[in-house]
């Protein structure tokens, strides 16, 4: 067994594997931290920041950094509650999330923490930003307007010579996910499903597919994100 790291998390003491990132070390702890790009069992890259912990007294991404013994790790305290929930309306406002009509809605994890956070009227004014909707490819649908950069598709689907099916287009406030063509094209049933369900949003969706699940029945209408760990 390797080396244990003790640490506390707003004030709790806790125990993980030395050397594990903090967000699954509080996990193992039952204690949340909300994040949208981090998936278990896949490196982090930090994209989507709501993640943020303050250890020792520095802000730093809890998907990224890991913990060592001694760790003063501050998690649910209003800064960063309301730092998250800044974050979050953020993505609202730069995108065009119409969650009434959306396939995803009940089971998108930023409809969730919005809910998780009280948001109401963003702080922020809408864009309403002109993007379309990718329908080219024969077993997913594209929809930029709903998309938040998180990056999950492009680190975790792959086609069976590990080679990445989307990827990051242009820069700054152009950045698009790029669905390459040619290997769009041989996208079996098992992976397109794969891009669906790693989305945390309804930006991929499966073609001639919509609403299996009614309203009310979904995951996250049933308990609130992060619930699981705080019972």
């Amino acid at each position: 067994m390797g080396k244990v790291s003790t640490f506390t998390i707003d004030g709790v003491k806790c125990m993980a594997g030395e050397g594990s990132y903090i967000v699954d070390a509080a996990r193992q702890n039952n204690i949340y931290i909300p994040t949208l790009c981090d998936v278990q069992g896949v490196p982090p890259k930090g994209a989507c920041r709501t993640c943020t912990v303050r250890v020792n007294g520095k802000l730093m991404t809890s998907c990224t950094s890991r913990v060592h013994d001694g760790m003063e790790i501050e998690n649910n305290v209003p800064e960063l509650n309301d730092l998250r929930k800044s974050i979050i309306e953020m993505l609202f406002v730069e995108g065009n999330h119409l969650c009434p009509t959306c396939e995803k809605s009940g089971n998108c994890e930023l409809q969730a923490l919005a809910y998780r956070y009280a948001i109401t009227v963003p702080r922020y004014p809408f864009l309403f930003p002109r993007r379309n909707i990718d329908f080219t490819h024969p077993r997913i649908i594209k929809d930029h307007n709903r998309c938040i950069l998180c990056k999950r598709c492009i680190r975790v689907i792959k086609d069976k010579d590990g080679k990445n099916i989307f990827a990051f287009l242009n820069r700054g406030f152009k950045t698009r996910i790029y669905v390459d063509p040619d290997l769009a094209e041989n996208l079996t049933e098992e992976l397109a499903q794969k891009a669906v369900d790693i989305c945390p949003v309804g930006a991929i969706i499966k073609r001639g597919q919509g609403f299996e699940t009614p309203i009310g029945r979904r995951k996250y209408d049933k308990h609130p994100i992060g619930s699981e760990l705080e019972e």
